[in-house]
């Protein structure tokens, strides 16, 4: 996440990333975790590291995000079909929202996957584009 081609498309990440913030990143997400038995995955393709992601609780929805090292932006498509798989199998999520900064700015694949456009929608005094998937 220290990487600029990755760190550009990640507006709440707001200082350097450190060992301190790993820590508390990893303690954050391990709760979402213990808290609603689902959360974020380390990604592996052929054996390496290629990121994190999965679903997050935000209220009622269920978040879906995605961050790749920027060697590995290429599978996004990939990876967010198996997840979204998972998503479609798994009773709790009947619709999975995708939080986008206004950076990003090539939507296509996610109007492919039939996500819809609910607007613009504030997170930590920070804009997002929101889009919402029906999963059954």
């Amino acid at each position: 996440m220290s990487d600029p081609r990755v760190a550009a498309h990640l507006p709440l990440m707001t200082s350097p990333w450190d060992s301190a913030q790993v820590q508390s990143f990893v303690t954050a997400k391990e709760m979402y975790w213990k808290r609603d038995g689902l959360g974020h995955w380390a990604i592996l393709h052929r054996g390496d590291y290629v990121g994190w992601g999965g679903f997050q609780r935000e209220g009622k929805d269920w978040d879906y995000g995605l961050v790749l090292t920027a060697d590995s932006f290429g599978l996004g498509n990939a990876i967010t079909r198996k997840a979204l798989e998972f998503a479609r199998n798994d009773p709790r999520i009947s619709s999975v929202t995708f939080l986008l900064p206004p950076t990003r700015r090539n939507l296509g694949a996610l109007r492919r996957l039939g996500a819809v456009s609910e607007g613009m929608v504030t997170y930590d005094d920070t804009g997002f584009q929101k889009f919402r998937l029906q999963t059954p």
